[in-house]
């Protein structure tokens, strides 16, 4: 089946969301396609809770994003029996999560995602294809014509047409498939001059771990014991040169220093216990049942995003795919071990061995196996772009002289966390430096030599070290909506992307579309803008 839209948008996950918005705002026909049957990415198929920065309720997001958050407030305050303290709270968190001031269950943020899309489904101006990924790229020169659609269930074929391509898969699948520059794993210091590149050549499968999520609640009194999975024991016994012992423990580092701690699920008993924020269980709790009307839930439920899931034993980009799916088996393999050691070995808070009370949580994910639908995939394909935003433009070590992050004249929005890097396949541990907050440079969203496809996501001109900064929630949705505006803003204009990075006219008007149609913060505030997180 063949079609044709003006705005192609290939990948559903927040940047995917995003731009499709924007794009179908500005009265363009839009296709949005995504391979889970969950819209949503990290929000939702992946079960991560938003990652944001310190000033996220009032600065530092674009007014899409806040519409978001604050609907997913909205939500809980309509639909659920919430105290009446925890009613009134203006920056209601229904999980009470460390994490995030936001924490909330994937399924309400697909009740809001999919409302915030379905009056412009009603209009007509967007499309949706669910369940299905791309296969082929057809390309002429420096464009993409189309891209050819496979449906995971039936087999069946769309080549899509669009003059506006957007890439908004979770690891840049067009980018390889269009054969467009791209970089993937580590580069070296002498490609990008970074402080924390390698030292030595470049390594495309090096790359950050990826991990496999899942919810679990606290059942009394109850055995939920699941099945030892078949490589229990080779994961018990498995050892990292950089980690302190098994993942399968209480035990690991702190990422910023390197040192070891030791945490627990439910009592705090660190080395330092100053420098432990939460418990595991506070983390990335998702429901706190003490915000509800008693009884309404029997349980917190929280969602197991951590350094113990962190699968670093093999890339799943650039690689062939038996490979691939070789590394996707064993990451949900290692959360179910996990888990089974929790349930059985792990010391408990208060005495003895095993904690058979935790219980999977199933339909909280929408999954039989009780894990997320899809793997968090940290690292993407990343695309090589008119600007690199490198380590030097955003670390404090590196700009501390300046006071603040690269100010770019190109803006096209702003961003705030630290670089973040988990363990990587090529055997390096966390790499955690703080930044200042920091700009979305246009020119990263411009690839080098084709003219009409655009980065949707974490696919964007960074490096493997940046990346760890640009690849959280709020970035994400800056990015999607950024990409899906220009293109719409092109096709109203006759122009390619890349004249309006470099013509300064067209670029001031895109800046002034981004601000008062979209309300995308451009710069930051200089008391924030300078101080370090």
């Amino acid at each position: 089946m063949e079609h044709l839209f003006d705005v192609l948008v290939v990948g559903g996950g927040v940047g995917g969301i995003a731009a499709a918005l924007a794009a179908a705002r500005m009265g363009k026909r839009v296709l949005l396609s995504e391979e889970s049957d969950w819209l949503g990415g990290q929000l939702t198929s992946q079960a991560v809770p938003p990652d944001e920065h310190r000033w996220i309720e009032g600065r530092g997001c674009t007014a899409g994003y806040r519409v978001f958050r604050e609907s997913v407030r909205s939500y809980y305050r309509s639909y659920y029996p919430l105290t009446r303290a925890a009613r009134k709270k203006k920056h209601l968190n229904p999980g009470e999560g460390a994490v995030s001031r936001l924490c909330h269950e994937p399924r309400v943020a697909l009740a809001v995602l999919e409302g915030m899309l379905a009056p412009w489904r009603s209009s007509g101006l967007l499309s949706v294809m669910m369940e299905t990924y791309p296969v082929q790229v057809e390309r002429s020169g420096d464009r993409l014509e189309a891209v050819h659609l496979k449906e995971n269930r039936t087999g069946l074929s769309h080549i899509v047409q669009a003059p506006y391509i957007i890439d908004a898969t979770e690891t840049g699948e067009l980018l390889q498939l269009g054969s467009v520059e791209h970089v993937t794993g580590s580069e070296s210091q002498s490609e990008t001059e970074e402080p924390h590149a390698l030292p030595g050549p470049s390594a495309p499968l090096d790359q950050q771990a990826i991990g496999w999520c899942f919810p679990l609640a606290w059942s009394p009194d109850t055995d939920n014991i699941i099945a030892k999975p078949s490589n229990y024991d080779t994961w018990r016994a498995r050892r990292s040169n950089f980690w302190p012992g098994s993942q399968l423990s209480w035990t690991d580092v702190y990422p910023h220093t390197l040192e070891e701690r030791t945490r627990s699920l439910f009592l705090n008993e660190g080395k330092n216990p100053r420098r432990d924020a939460c418990t595991l269980w506070e983390f990335r709790r998702i429901i706190s049942r003490s915000l509800f009307a008693p009884g309404f839930f029997s349980s917190d439920i929280t969602l197991v995003n951590w350094p113990q899931i962190d699968y670093w034993y093999g890339p799943v980009i650039g690689v062939r795919e038996n490979e691939r799916n070789k590394h996707m088996s064993a990451a949900k393999d290692l959360s179910l071990s996990f888990l089974y050691w929790m349930q059985t070995e792990a010391p408990r808070h208060d005495g003895g061995c095993g904690y058979p009370e935790l219980t999977l949580r199933p339909d909280v994910v929408g999954t039989a196996d009780g894990l997320a639908k899809r793997p968090y995939i940290r690292e993407s394909r990343r695309m090589i772009a008119e600007v690199t935003i490198r380590e030097q433009d955003v670390c404090v070590t590196s700009r501390e002289k300046h006071g603040c992050a690269r100010q770019f004249p190109d803006t096209v929005g702003t961003g705030c966390y630290r670089i973040d890097l988990h363990p990587s396949t090529g055997g390096r541990t966390y790499i955690d430096l703080a930044v200042y907050p920091f700009q979305i440079s246009l020119g990263a969203l411009i690839p080098i030599s084709v003219e009409n496809l655009l980065p949707g996501c974490k696919n964007i001109g960074t490096t493997h070290i940046t990346n760890g900064c640009y690849r959280l929630h709020p970035v994400e949705w800056n990015i999607g909506e950024v990409a899906g505006a220009l293109a719409a803003f092109c096709l109203d204009n006759q122009v390619y992307p890349r004249e309006v990075y470099h013509q300064e006219p067209r670029l001031k008007t895109f800046q002034h579309l981004l601000e008062t149609r979209f309300g995308v913060e451009l710069i930051w505030p200089p008391g924030i803008r300078s101080t370090p997180v």
